[in-house]
């Protein structure tokens, strides 16, 4: 897990309800994790499914060379052309009403007394589609993030981040689409004329998952 840290977000005064960031830590198998989470979410966590959500927002890619240029002189101005562009075209689409789950790359770091449980260091996960690298952007997340887990489990984690261990984890992040700005099409800093396409979700619900 590459490039976690610990990442700390002011709620959104647009939240009717702030976004509880003390959840309890879930043990389950990968194929129980629709169980799990929000009924009728649409779970975004593979390139396929990224691609199908895509297209339906945008219709198709940017034309990523076009935009980039010649050695790249210019693309700002093009980069922002094009976010103004596609945030007027969708505008309205139904689809940016629908709940989505997207992960995060977790990993426990110290205990809170005061709930039982670890504080949550989280990172992106960077997904390679035939869009671009596509790297989810969380907005509203609460400052502490915390996973509580069983009385059972407990020690055994202690023990563990003790000893040095790095205790990873998945925390998935629920919410809907910010309306006004709902993608950012970029360039990778890494790698120069590498497209990068970054859904902007309002975070309505946290997950703190250890999958098996």
């Amino acid at each position: 897990m590459m490039g976690i840290g610990l990442l700390t977000a002011m709620p959104s005064v647009l939240l009717s309800q702030p976004v509880e960031g003390i959840r309890p830590l879930l043990v389950a198998e990968r194929s129980a994790l629709r169980s799990i989470l929000p009924a009728g979410t649409q779970l975004l966590h593979e390139p396929a499914a990224i691609e199908k959500f895509l297209e339906m927002l945008d219709g198709a890619p940017p034309e990523w060379g076009i935009v980039y240029g010649p050695h790249g002189t210019g693309h700002g101005d093009r980069l922002f052309a094009l976010n103004r562009l596609r945030d007027s075209l969708r505008a309205g689409r139904e689809v940016l009403t629908q709940e989505v789950t997207f992960f995060w790359s977790g990993e426990l770091s110290s205990s809170d007394p005061s709930s039982g449980g670890f504080r949550v260091a989280i990172g992106p996960k960077v997904i390679p589609t035939r869009w671009g690298l596509v790297r989810f952007k969380p907005d509203s997340l609460p400052s502490a993030l915390v996973a509580v887990p069983s009385p059972s489990l407990r020690r055994s984690l202690q023990e563990r981040i003790a000893s040095g261990e790095r205790v990873e984890l998945e925390v998935a992040m629920t919410g809907r689409l910010v309306p006004d700005e709902s993608i950012i099409y970029d360039f990778a800093h890494e790698e120069p004329g590498r497209g990068m396409v970054m859904p902007v979700v309002r975070i309505e619900r946290l997950d703190y998952l250890m999958v098996r």
